[in-house]
């Protein structure tokens, strides 16, 4: 069954998979997705993931990470729907909760983080905020 909004199920599976301390979940890949993946692994917000491939669809496994039992993932929210697109410059560029979490944004370099779109002063549509 085809997917509306592809990276918000993405979202939504990995935020499933947290509150019921799965070790891993599994999401049909994309390209958008693997590049999301990797700014998580990179931010410390997952252990790892590796791509299995098969014949129809390759999927993400992506290792979930906990400390002490508790998950270094507290909360995912979609921001850019394709109902409603929200792009900001590179002035409103969002922080979230004062810097401890990361904005995604999808920008003409590729994806970047707030971080890092605001040291290379650019500006993009607001995918995700991680926290």
């Amino acid at each position: 069954m085809p997917v509306t909004d592809p990276i918000a199920d993405y979202l939504t599976r990995i935020r499933n998979s947290v509150r019921a301390k799965k070790k891993y979940v599994e999401v049909p890949s994309s390209n958008m997705k693997l590049k999301i993946t990797e700014i998580l692994k990179d931010n410390y917000f997952i252990r790892d993931y590796n791509v299995i491939e098969d014949n129809k669809q390759n999927v993400i496994r992506i290792h979930l990470k906990y400390v002490d039992g508790e998950a270094s993932i507290t909360g995912l929210k979609r921001i850019s729907t394709p109902g409603l697109r929200s792009y900001v410059d590179q002035n409103n560029i969002p922080r979230v909760l004062n810097g401890l979490g990361i904005a995604i944004l999808s920008t003409s370099k590729g994806l970047l983080t707030d971080k890092q779109a605001k040291n290379e002063s650019i500006g993009g549509e607001v995918i995700c905020h991680v926290w």
